[in-house]
């Protein structure tokens, strides 16, 4: 990674400028977080999403999985966090959305997240000449190294300050 420079804002920066995104550049990411119980039940009422299968331990012990399951979109949330500091921290300037979102296996409390993101492609932008778009994909793992969240997502990126 090229040396870093202040955002237009003059804060630090550690996430990559457009520049230093190049297509196929495989990023492992350094944080990685613990799902506490606590987290689950904070966002599926915050997000008003009363599943049982989240909430009701009773009710998830009598599921396939034996367990509450953590809200698969904490774990996008989560997921999607825990690479801000090594890709986007104050460089980027807009989320542009999110294509393909897969959960090929279960969170549970106390599973440990941690992931890695793939640039898939990046263009400079043809109306900004300042920001470029890059297309990601991250991957979500549990401490065991099984796939746990997958997702597709564009950024608008800062290009390198002059």
């Amino acid at each position: 990674m090229s040396e870093q420079a202040d955002s237009p804002a003059g804060r630090p920066v550690s996430g990559r400028w457009f520049e230093d995104l190049p297509e196929g550049l495989i990023v492992r990411h350094a944080v990685t977080r613990t799902i506490t119980e606590a987290d689950n039940t904070l966002f599926s009422t915050m997000t008003m999403n009363p599943q049982p299968l989240h909430l009701d331990a009773a009710f998830a012990a009598e599921s396939e999985f034996g367990q509450r399951l953590v809200n698969s979109l904490f774990t996008l949330g989560l997921l999607v966090g825990v690479t801000v500091y090594e890709l986007t921290l104050g460089t980027t300037i807009a989320n542009l959305g999110f294509g393909k979102v897969e959960f090929p296996g279960p969170m549970f409390h106390g599973d440990t997240l941690h992931a890695e993101s793939t640039v898939v492609s990046a263009r400079a932008s043809n109306s900004r000449p300042d920001a470029g778009i890059v297309n990601f994909e991250h991957r979500g793992y549990n401490q065991n190294d099984e796939l746990v969240a997958r997702c597709e997502r564009a950024a608008l990126m800062r290009r390198r300050p002059a």
